[in-house]
């Protein structure tokens, strides 16, 4: 239950929020998605935009709902469901409360297209050792990767472009302009 002004709202979340919340003490922000159904409309919580994301695009999976969205954010973070989707390991999705043989199958086939094109995890199938860095964050650098995306780069493309030049500065125009180079070459 959560208070907004003097109104109560019931609020289902995964685990990890719940854990997330009870490190952090006074007035917090919960990111909310919410579900209309024929018999009700429900609320479901999230610490982090990458959860919210994530189950955005679960419950969009053929036999997914929400309540099976929330269970796997519950057992595993983001970061572990892109890299089991990444791996082809439906035995790990198995592992999960509710999420059987063809469930498993199912978020394997339809998920891994899903990812690839967005920005839930962008930069999970690039190893630093390959490319020369992490992912882009923060300020400019963080400007020219949406730009990027915007014009139609994959986020983790966008994110290999970025790699490499002086993130340090402050000219987001300047670090767009220089990948774009890098892109014709």
């Amino acid at each position: 239950m959560i208070d907004v002004g003097g109104v109560g709202y019931e609020v289902e979340a995964p685990m990890s929020t719940f854990f997330t919340l009870s490190q952090q003490s006074g007035e917090v922000t919960l990111l909310t998605q919410m579900v209309v159904r024929d018999d009700a409309i429900l609320l479901y919580g999230f610490a982090e935009e990458a959860e919210r994301r994530l189950f955005r695009e679960l419950i969009k999976v053929s036999g997914v709902g929400a309540k099976l969205a929330l269970t796997v954010l519950s057992g595993m973070n983001v970061a572990d469901f892109v890299a089991t989707i990444e791996a082809d390991d439906a035995a790990r999705l198995t592992g999960l409360p509710g999420v059987g043989k063809k469930t498993a199958a199912r978020l394997l086939v339809e998920m891994r297209d899903k990812l690839s094109g967005t920005d839930i995890a962008p930069t999970l199938n690039a190893s630093p050792a390959q490319d020369g860095g992490g992912p882009v964050t923060g300020g400019a650098s963080a400007d020219a990767r949406h730009a990027l995306v915007a014009l139609g780069y994959k986020p983790a493309e966008a994110d290999r472009l970025l790699r490499g030049l002086d993130t340090e500065t402050n000219d987001s125009e300047a670090l767009i302009r220089e990948a774009l180079k890098r892109a014709v070459r």
